[in-house]
């Protein structure tokens, strides 16, 4: 019975030090990112989600453009530049968003 008890023990020892390291790290967020990110809020998420949905379709509209049968070097590497810029917003996107899930930083209203 007492391995039982030394392994529950356990567990809950690290469950208690990952609780902790969770604070912490949440804290350590809040503080930084929240002091970087002053301006955020709804109109500048807003912004920033059209802007990606404007750089997906320039990506796309690239795509599209492109006669793949006979595509040359300069059209790849148009297709190419907007893919990565829209890429790279995206990506940023989605690291705002887990920010705020996280509760990281808060959106303000205004």
């Amino acid at each position: 019975m007492s391995g039982v008890t030394d392994d529950r023990a356990h567990m809950m020892a690290q469950r208690r030090f990952l609780e902790e390291v969770e604070m912490a790290v949440r804290a350590a967020n809040q503080e930084i990112i929240g002091h970087k990110l002053p301006q955020l809020n709804r109109t500048s998420f807003f912004k920033l989600a059209v802007s990606i949905a404007r750089l997906r379709a320039s990506y796309l509209e690239a795509v599209l453009a492109v006669d793949w049968d006979h595509a040359d070097e300069a059209q790849l590497a148009a297709v190419q530049s907007r893919r990565v810029l829209f890429e790279e917003a995206r990506k940023g996107f989605e690291s705002l968003q887990h920010a705020f899930e996280r509760g990281y930083i808060p959106i303000k209203d205004t």
